[in-house]
């Protein structure tokens, strides 16, 4: 008999492949965390988003912490590092706290605890000092410190320079005769050291000492340190005329060399604020994600330091660093001060006010000024930030790093050494020029400025315009050599598509194209809002614009040389127009030059008053002859055309 026929085998399903893994796997885990999402109460608390390797990567506080990650899940507010972050969190966890300043405190300890890769960190640019006056002692002595701690004690500070408040100190010492030996030496004294040997101790270890005098010695040095010294040298200047009207003359000396010394002291000190006042005044300067912050220290109405901090590589919006920046400052019991004046308005403000106050145990103001003295000493904050990023910065590298990431960002072959940028200026199709700027090695090569004229374009034809600039420059770059790594356009893709076609026509090689079109309103025309979309950067062959991440040194680089070519293009348009407006009737008669039209202008006062004059007149001006003084009259006194 024949054998039955072998079934056939079922189709098998086709594997998967390592990207499709990956997908499902992914996927799986934004699922898992949608559903915690939905378990997630809607209180105040504070936030960690982890990593696949369970390591929290971002802290963050919020008033309702199911609506913040909500949002986060959803993409944030549209930042790329938001969905950056969300890229790589595969889990999240929360906690509850009763208020939101409790969140806050909260958030800082866990940002100290695990050093998150997504948050702030607070890198200060130098050590600050501080100042304990051991006022529970029976016999206080003023010390230098550089760390804070409630142990009763007063602390004055902090002070931006450790060698200016030595200096102080030093000088304190000299004229304020305090113990400055430690407990242990001052319990076992058996008679007094040197310091009291050479005035600058009275030696209450063992001697009989006038508390009262000893009080009063003491407070004036705690003036000084706190730069109150207009009070201190009134009373030692009484004190001295005093001693000297009772003839006192080497008690007088004393008080003098006092006043000396403390005068010099005070000259360093420069008044900010009059009538007083405990403030600390903060700014912030940034280029891409570069960041300098700035927190000016003012005590008694003075400015008695600075503190400094740098981020970099931080893409998130101004309004966050300073918030975050805030929340850490004085998290390690610094001296909170009676005001804290910032550029802008912050996010949980009033909580950040309600907690401060309470660290400091009275009201604590927390404002952002738009006019007035206060908003002078944050003018002053923002540019001190500027000052201190461009002193501190190491511009080579800060440049470089900016331009390999431009290379890397629009896909270039090589970095970008002299990038050219181009942009045409006019209105409405009137004085239509052009400008070119030059960056090399990320810095404006003024010398490589140029303007040009446009020549055979027609009225609002912009692209024949970017088309006519671009041949000139290239075609004199061919012919000399030196031609830029990259050219820009200030446009979309038809100015991108004009380069395309002079660089083509011309054969030029090794030139690569760019073009960035500004930002556009987004939004129904109804809404209050105003929402703005990402800037676009064009390259050919590309359908659609490089994604650039806001705030990102790429980004940050081409709008600096996008908006130096437009900066450089209006001046050029006005110059233009300006010189057009100027031109005068003079201007078309043959033989008066700029000399001559000065002087028959200077002489008449218009060119009415000019056509108005006879020949004799006119020949009276220095320069002007018969015929000369005719032709004039002649171009002056001709009838203006008729419109049709």
């Amino acid at each position: 008999m024949p054998e039955d026929p072998k079934p056939e085998p079922a189709d098998k399903p086709p594997e998967e492949s390592a990207e499709e893994k990956a997908a499902r796997a992914e996927e799986a885990v934004r699922q898992a965390l949608r559903e915690k999402v939905g378990k997630i109460p809607s209180r105040p608390g504070v936030y960690l988003f982890k990593d696949k390797r369970k390591k929290v990567i971002y802290v963050g506080k919020a008033k309702s912490l199911r609506d913040r990650v909500r949002s986060y899940m959803r993409g944030g507010d549209g930042r790329f590092n938001v969905l950056f972050l969300m890229q790589r969190a595969t889990d999240v966890e929360t906690l509850v706290t009763a208020t939101d300043t409790e969140a806050l405190i909260l958030e800082n300890n866990l940002i100290k605890q695990y050093k998150p890769r997504y948050n702030i960190k607070l890198r200060d640019d130098k050590s600050y000092v501080s100042v304990k006056v051991t006022t529970k002692d029976e016999w206080p002595r003023i010390v230098v410190t550089r760390k804070i701690v409630r142990d009763g004690h007063t602390y004055l500070g902090p002070f931006a320079s450790a060698s200016g408040i030595r200096e102080t100190m030093n000088t304190a010492r000299k004229i304020f005769p305090l113990r400055t030996c430690s407990d242990a030496v001052f319990r076992n004294r058996s008679r007094p050291c040197l310091e009291y040997q050479i005035k600058r101790c009275l030696a209450p270890c063992v001697l009989e000492v006038d508390r009262d005098e000893y009080e009063r010695q003491l407070r004036a040095a705690m003036q000084l340190l706190e730069g109150k010294t207009e009070k201190l040298l009134a009373d030692l200047a009484e004190s001295m005329r005093r001693a000297s009207g009772e003839d006192q003359f080497e008690e007088a000396a004393v008080y003098r060399d006092r006043i000396a010394a403390i005068s010099k002291i005070a000259e360093k000190q420069k008044v900010v604020v009059h009538g007083g006042g405990n403030r600390d005044v903060f700014g912030l300067y940034r280029e891409g994600g570069f960041i300098e912050a700035q927190a000016l220290l003012i005590r008694a109405g003075k400015l008695v330091g600075n503190k400094g901090y740098q981020f970099e590589d931080h893409e998130l919006p101004d309004e966050e660093v300073l918030s975050s920046l805030l929340g850490r400052f004085y998290e390690a019991n610094t001296f909170v001060p009676d005001e804290i004046l910032l550029p802008f308005d912050v996010e949980g403000a009033e909580t950040l006010r309600e907690y401060l106050s309470d660290l400091r145990g009275r009201r604590v103001v927390v404002a952002a000024p738009q006019r007035g003295q206060r908003r002078r000493l944050v003018e002053m904050a923002l540019e001190n930030a500027e000052h201190a990023f461009a002193e501190r910065s190491d511009e080579t590298a800060r440049r470089e790093k900016m331009l390999e990431e431009l290379r890397r960002r629009l896909g270039l072959a090589s970095v970008p050494k002299r990038i050219e940028c181009f942009d045409i200026s006019h209105v409405q199709g009137d004085a239509v020029v052009a400008s070119m700027v030059a960056f090399d090695e990320g810095r404006p090569d003024k010398d490589g400025y140029r303007r040009y004229k446009l020549r055979g374009v027609q009225r609002n034809d912009d692209f024949a315009a970017m088309k006519e600039v671009l041949s000139r420059r290239l075609k004199r770059g061919l012919a000399e050599g030196g031609l830029p790594d990259l050219i820009m356009v200030d446009g979309g893709r038809g100015q991108l598509a004009m380069a395309v076609e002079a660089v083509s026509e011309l054969g030029v090689e090794g030139v690569e194209l760019a073009s960035i079109a500004k930002d556009r309103v987004r939004g129904d025309g109804k809404s209050a809002d105003v929402v703005h979309t990402e800037e676009r950067v064009f390259r050919p062959g590309r359908s659609n614009p490089v994604s650039l991440r806001r705030n990102s040194n790429a980004l940050f680089l081409l709008q600096q040389v996008r908006d130096e070519a437009h900066r450089f293009a209006i001046m050029f348009h006005r110059e233009v127009r300006s010189k057009k407006r100027l031109r005068s009737a003079l201007d078309d008669v043959a033989g008066v030059g700029p000399a001559k039209r000065r002087a028959l202008l200077t002489t008449f006062g218009s060119v009415r008053r000019i056509g108005e004059a006879t020949v004799e007149e006119l020949t009276a001006v220095p320069g002007i002859n018969a015929e000369l003084a005719e032709r004039v009259l002649a171009v002056i006194r001709r009838p203006a055309p008729k419109r049709s």
